[in-house]
């Protein structure tokens, strides 16, 4: 019987996974798995770094790579850090908007306008799902949560068309029913220089699809319809609630590590 593929880039004395049933989470890690084994990439160049939340747990503990499971909002930073010491090695954050769009949005946006040399995914689960579903800075307008019983009726943020307007080389958005544009996705910034920045939009399924009062399968079904690509947008019917995908920005600036190397030659 053959093995899934995935199973030699898994730790597998930590399986079953710690996500709840029904998790995109899985979605996310096959489809960057994926990528890797279709890139052929060495995962022992690679360096994982995560904050805190859910889907900071997809590479560590699940990866067999080297990872740093770091401070609240502070992966952004940390990454940096290993980037600059090691230049040689692709660091890539998986973090969620809890931790990269709040409390490390600062770091966000500063890697963005430095075109650090990082890889960021940011999956969007529309809560702090770990800590029983409050209000994050992507909550959907009218969205029941924790915290907002009677609905949010803060206006969410656009992490992409926020970062679309940095010096980031490129910037991508895929609903996690898009499975192979993800993949695709992920292999073609995982070797790109400057700063990459792709947000999955997986909504929580315990702390949101679950309070809609639906499964995680009807939930995939419905984003089929509502996850429109870019230069779609504008034909959508009136009033249909879409969600933007696709490639919002793609460039190839020098990164933050070329234009360091440079700086540090010309004034030497």
């Amino acid at each position: 019987m053959s093995k899934h593929f995935a199973r030699k880039y898994l730790r597998e004395e930590v399986l079953p996974s710690t996500f709840c049933p029904g998790c995109f989470n899985g979605i996310v890690i096959n489809a960057f798995l994926k990528a890797v084994e279709e890139l052929n990439a060495n995962l022992r160049k690679v360096v994982f770094v995560s904050g805190i939340g859910c889907s900071s747990w997809i590479p560590s503990p699940h990866i067999k790579a080297d990872s740093i499971h770091t401070l609240h909002g502070r992966a952004i930073a940390v990454a940096t850090g290993v980037k600059i010491v090691r230049p040689d090695l692709n660091v890539v954050v998986i973090s969620g908007d809890g931790d990269l769009a709040s409390i490390g949005g600062n770091h966000l946006i500063h890697a963005a306008r430095r075109n650090m040399d990082l890889l960021v995914i940011m999956v969007n689960n529309l809560v702090y799902g770990m800590t029983r579903g409050q209000a994050s800075p992507t909550t959907p307008i009218g969205l029941r949560t924790t915290t907002t019983p009677y609905g949010n009726f803060e206006l969410p943020m656009d992490v992409c068309r926020i970062l679309e307007q940095t010096n980031a080389n490129y910037v991508a958005r895929w609903c996690i029913s898009n499975f192979f544009k993800l993949k695709d996705s992920i292999k073609e910034a995982f070797f790109m220089r400057g700063f990459r920045f792709i947000e999955v939009y997986a909504p929580c399924v315990t702390y949101v699809v679950r309070y809609e009062g639906k499964t995680a399968g009807e939930k995939i079904k419905e984003l089929f319809s509502t996850c429109i690509p870019r230069e779609l947008v504008d034909k959508a019917p009136q009033g249909k609630k879409v969600i933007e995908v696709g490639v919002f920005k793609k460039e190839d600036k020098p990164g933050y590590i070329e234009m360091y190397s440079d700086y540090r030659r010309s004034i030497a």
